[in-house]
């Protein structure tokens, strides 16, 4: 390492340390909801002015389960709290809806399986510690649907941002390749992570064509109608989904085409996804390869801008295809993606396409009792610190931090409440349910 990088890297440390003068670490400790100039029911029914209007009850029913479901429903609030707050200034690719459930196990395309963060619909470039506070609060908040108490939740919490400013540290003193091929060790031993594992492993699309399909009179599968999540998808609708994917092979390596055109897609259809992208235009098309018994299902899901873009003019997030801006962002992110990664749009919407939970595993929250929860938050701070040294300046945030101590102090102190603020805002919308004024349907 040359005399003149040593001095580079310590001018960005510099840096980022002169950014609390601005705003000082303790100024990130502090929600202020007196300060509070929205009202949060107001902004998650806003939030979904893009989405399709007979879906909104089934996402609601789904956020009614616990306050963590809530919170994982509505990151739109958490953003405009964000905005309204003081921040660091030094900005990575944000995640954007960092939270225990939105990690997971997936297929790399090299076959292996591995642990990562594993959604990015609200993937923008924005401050750091945004993504460190949304994932710091699930943790809270999960742990306490897992029956952890206060101490616990916060504990691990703690394991969590101090973890995450340790890699920082690490990373700000690695070469830059190594950091950006940085990959996180899978531990099966952590009981949430290995069950997801052992779910990935179970996860194969010939299991996904007995799920979702059904013999037509001619022996061809076609999705099942399972309303309202599931239904089969005919005429101009599945045409004008098949048209699309034209544009999608466009987006692939030529590698990656090649691989795309071995497949011949058979059939169209509509799944609802998710707790936070409910309501969103989701397309499922089953392709055969070497005959039915080689199935392989792509997702075609909308994506609308992130709910941090209006905060965040600056970061470039207004405007663009919007499956483009994931793709890019789950990218700078990551250390491996899907193989069939792309974008596309139908009629006025703009699309994400990749593979459906091939070989996915998720996070179950009744493995987060005793052990579990603490394990899987120092992975979570290992995740986001790579995330972030790979797509921002990893020594600018190492300035800001400075004291790892410090700094989980006031981050966890936000966390927790960021929890209780939560809980305050899911009684708001519990009790709007029962005026009537948000419909909710039968959960499914």
């Amino acid at each position: 390492m040359s005399s003149t990088h040593v001095d580079s890297v310590q001018k960005r440390i510099e840096e980022g340390k002169s950014r609390r003068d601005a705003v000082g670490r303790r100024a990130q400790a502090h929600l202020n909801p007196k300060d509070r100039n929205f009202d949060p029911i107001e902004v998650l029914l806003a939030s979904a002015a893009e989405r399709v209007p007979k879906l909104m009850p089934l996402k609601h029913a789904r956020m009614k389960v616990s306050p963590f479901t809530f919170f994982r429903g509505s990151v739109a609030i958490m953003a405009a709290d964000l905005a309204r707050l003081p921040n660091s200034g030094v900005y990575a690719q944000l995640c954007g809806d960092a939270h225990v459930q939105n990690m997971g196990s997936f297929e790399a395309p090299d076959g292996q399986l591995v642990f990562d963060l594993n959604d990015f619909d609200e993937t923008i470039r924005g401050p750091w510690e945004w993504d460190v506070k949304r994932m710091a609060a699930s943790i809270v908040l999960a742990g306490r649907e897992c029956g952890h108490d206060s101490e616990e939740c916060r504990s691990a919490a703690t394991l969590f941002v101090e973890n995450y400013g340790e890699f920082v540290t690490e990373f700000a003193t690695r070469p830059i390749l190594q950091v950006a091929r940085h990959l996180v060790k899978r531990d099966d031993r952590i009981s949430p992570v290995h069950a997801a594992l052992r779910q990935s492993q179970r996860a194969s699309p010939l299991d996904l064509l007995k799920k979702y399909t059904e013999a037509d009179n001619h022996e061809m599968p076609r999705f099942r109608d399972q309303p309202p999540v599931l239904r089969r998808v005919r005429g101009k609708e599945a045409r004008a989904v098949l048209d699309s994917l034209a544009g999608y092979r466009k987006t692939l390596a030529p590698e990656r085409k090649h691989v795309f055109d071995m497949f011949r897609p058979i059939d169209v259809g509509f799944k609802v996804v998710g707790t936070g992208s409910v309501g969103l235009r989701a397309y499922v098309v089953l392709f055969e390869g070497n005959g039915i018994r080689d199935p392989m299902f792509l997702q075609i899901k909308q994506e609308v801008a992130s709910a941090y873009a209006k905060h965040l003019p600056e970061a470039g997030a207004t405007g663009g295809h919007q499956g483009r801006r994931v793709v890019q962002g789950q990218r700078a992110i990551q250390t491996t993606s899907d193989l069939l990664l792309g974008w596309t749009r139908i009629g006025p919407y703009d699309y994400l396409v990749r593979q459906l939970n091939d070989r996915k595993g998720t996070i179950d929250l009744e493995k987060l009792r005793g052990a579990g929860l603490s394990r899987l938050a120092l992975l979570a701070g290992e995740l986001l610190a790579r995330g972030h040294a790979r797509s921002g300046d990893v020594c600018r945030i190492r300035g800001y931090c400075g004291s790892t101590e410090k700094t989980a102090e006031a981050l966890v102190t936000f966390a927790v409440e960021y929890a209780d603020q939560t809980e305050a805002d899911y009684g708001l919308f519990m009790s709007a349910i029962k005026r009537g004024e948000i419909k909710v349907a039968p959960v499914a």
